[in-house]
């Protein structure tokens, strides 16, 4: 039980500190404003949750393919690594407003070639079309469909993914996924409810001080703990 508890603190704690102010926040809250909140929240929080989901059972695999000394090694390797990448993006303070140009921009190209010629009636014509689909095409919408699908691939290779990895290599894959899905709920739910107003709020600085010290802390119990063979 003491190992999911302490897989699953490590997890949200990482997670938080990853996600506020990642590129894929700044997605949600954009899209957020442009498409129907809920939507956008399902597509987006469906795509981590099964990012998070396959990390762990990537992590947890780990130790069988190569040995669990081995694993352990790389573990810490990586929250060294990590911790040292937060931290000189904290000191240079330039991640958030590139983050944010970056993907705006990405969305305002893909905007513009989608959108219409004019929007009148355009709310009409949209709920006559929802009429007429069938359940399952009402769920699955473009908007679901494309919240998901820029949010997974936005967090493939991502820093949190291959930490995540890393954790569930080292801790509880039980409690890593918990607290993964919980931090990532909590990110996200944050960013469609206003996470641009909530990141001109929050020091990015701070937040990548505060992770980059998270990972070294997480580096260094892990280079001074046991493993067995």
């Amino acid at each position: 039980m003491s190992s999911v508890v302490q897989g699953f603190t490590k997890s949200l704690a990482m997670t938080v500190l990853s996600e506020i102010g990642d590129k894929t926040f700044f997605a949600a809250a954009i899209l957020a404003m442009r498409h129907p909140r809920r939507l956008v929240l399902s597509g987006c929080l469906s795509a981590l949750i099964v990012m998070t989901i396959l990390s762990a059972l990537v992590g947890w695999a780990a130790p069988n393919l190569i040995s669990r000394k081995w694993t352990h090694h790389v573990t810490t390797f990586l929250f060294f690594g990590f911790g040292l990448w937060s931290l000189w993006d904290g000191f240079k303070d330039e991640g958030e407003a590139e983050e944010l140009a970056e993907v705006e921009a990405k969305l305002n190209a893909d905007w513009k070639t989608n959108t219409g010629t004019t929007k009148k009636n355009s709310k009409d014509v949209d709920d006559i079309k929802k009429q007429k689909r069938p359940f399952l095409s009402q769920f699955f919408s473009p908007i679901l469909l494309k919240a998901f699908s820029i949010t997974f691939f936005g967090e493939w290779g991502d820093k949190s993914q291959l930490a995540t990895i890393g954790l569930a290599a080292d801790e509880n894959p039980f409690g890593v996924v918990l607290g993964g899905i919980l931090g990532q709920t909590l990110c996200t739910i944050a960013a469609v409810l206003g996470g641009k107003s909530l990141a001109a709020q929050i020091s990015e600085k701070i937040v990548a001080l505060s992770g980059g010290v998270l990972f070294i802390v997480f580096g260094i119990q892990s280079f001074l703990s046991t493993v067995d063979s």
